[in-house]
């Protein structure tokens, strides 16, 4: 049987605690990435975008609801993070 990788709800509030962000357990994606962008600066904008690229290059499948989660907070908040520091 075949195992394909998968990036669930659980993966990401990992990535984003093992960055040092204080994440509620059972927070659902959309929450987790809400808090991850609260309080943005320079560091932890780079960690962002590191994270997000290499979830999004990796071969792994990203469940809708993250990637919704990440479409909808995280990309938004860098991008505008990003004009507003540059």
């Amino acid at each position: 049987m075949m195992h394909a990788d998968l990036i669930d709800q659980e993966d990401l509030l990992g990535q984003l605690k093992a960055l040092g962000l204080q994440i509620p357990s059972g927070s659902t994606a959309q929450q987790a990435c809400e808090c991850a962008v609260r309080g943005l600066d320079t560091v932890r904008a780079n960690a962002l975008r590191k994270l997000v690229k290499d979830m999004y290059t990796s071969s792994a499948t990203i469940l809708p609801a993250v990637r919704q989660a990440i479409d909808k907070q995280l990309l938004p908040a860098l991008a505008e993070y990003q004009q507003t520091h540059s």
